[in-house]
């Protein structure tokens, strides 16, 4: 039995819009055709594939659907373009975290990106679930705190970011004069990135016997204004010393336990088998993210 192209279309455009209506306009299909194909790939097949709920996600089978189905469009386009009339660029979608993206990985990649004609779609999560990412086949390849590589895949350690606990001078006058302490921790705002960072929780837990929501906080989403808002003053936590270095240089920001640190190692996950210029940009990825990052 074959793929119906048609039928795994619809699929694909389901899961990348969110929506059948939304599909249904990039296809230019009504949406009662757009679930009709749907529904009859999933009677080829003999298994539920899609969850029809805002936004609609896959399920476990459609997970893995999904995964062959991103392959074989990245495989196409490689194919495409190394052809003389091909239109058809080669666009790889990438999970990474914030902290990465704000940081090391633009330099590391821009020159191989240019030179193999490469587009990316950088898929941005927590570095705790941007392995999510790549099993439910919305990445082709990942950078991720796990260690462990999922079923057809390789997992490459790329090295250390260290996070340090840092804060604006003023700050750290006004809640720890006397250095940071239990109690002083316990009323002093602290800035989280979002509801899935751990990193100030960890750290406040290990160190100080803090559980989390024992200390006030603010949520900023987003690594630039997350390290402005420290600089500012709006609170303190953890940044990575590829973005603090410069500004404890300075002066901007104080370390408020210089004997202390956290570290998070980074690996980057692949397919097995991969077109060979993703995997070129993989071992410049790999091989680039070891001279900046401190070793595993």
């Amino acid at each position: 039995m074959k793929i119906d192209p048609r039928r795994s279309e619809a699929f694909l455009a389901a899961v990348d819009s969110g929506s059948l209506e939304a599909a249904a306009s990039r296809l230019k299909l009504t949406p009662s055709a757009v679930s009709q194909r749907i529904s009859a790939l999933e009677q080829d097949l003999g298994t539920p594939l899609l969850i029809r709920t805002r936004p609609c996600r896959p399920t476990a089978p459609g997970m893995r659907l999904l995964q062959f189905l991103r392959r074989r469009e990245l495989l196409e386009a490689e194919f495409l373009a190394e052809t003389e009339d091909a239109t058809v660029p080669v666009r790889v979608p990438l999970a990474v975290n914030n902290d990465t993206l704000a940081t090391w990985l633009l330099p590391v990649l821009a020159p191989v990106l240019a030179a193999e004609g490469l587009l990316v779609e950088f898929v941005l999560d927590d570095q705790w679930h941007t392995f999510t990412l790549l099993e439910q086949g919305r990445a082709l390849a990942c950078i991720s705190g796990e260690p462990e590589p999922m079923r057809g895949c390789t997992v490459t350690p790329l090295g250390i970011m260290r996070y340090r606990l840092v804060a604006s001078k003023d700050f750290a006058q006004r809640w720890f004069p006397g250095g940071i302490t239990r109690e002083a921790a316990r009323k002093a705002p602290v800035v989280v990135f979002d509801r899935k960072d751990s990193l100030q929780a960890a750290f406040l837990l290990q160190h100080f016997g803090l559980p989390e929501g024992s200390y006030p906080f603010h949520y900023v989403p987003a690594s630039d204004p997350f390290a402005q808002a420290i600089r500012l003053g709006l609170g303190y936590g953890m940044l990575p010393l590829e973005q603090c270095a410069a500004m404890l240089q300075a002066g901007q920001l104080v370390d408020l336990t210089p004997q202390l640190h956290m570290d998070v190692s980074l690996h980057w996950h692949a397919w097995r088998i991969q077109p060979p210029r993703l995997e070129r940009m993989g071992a410049a990825l790999v091989k680039g993210a070891r001279a900046v990052l401190l070793p595993s």
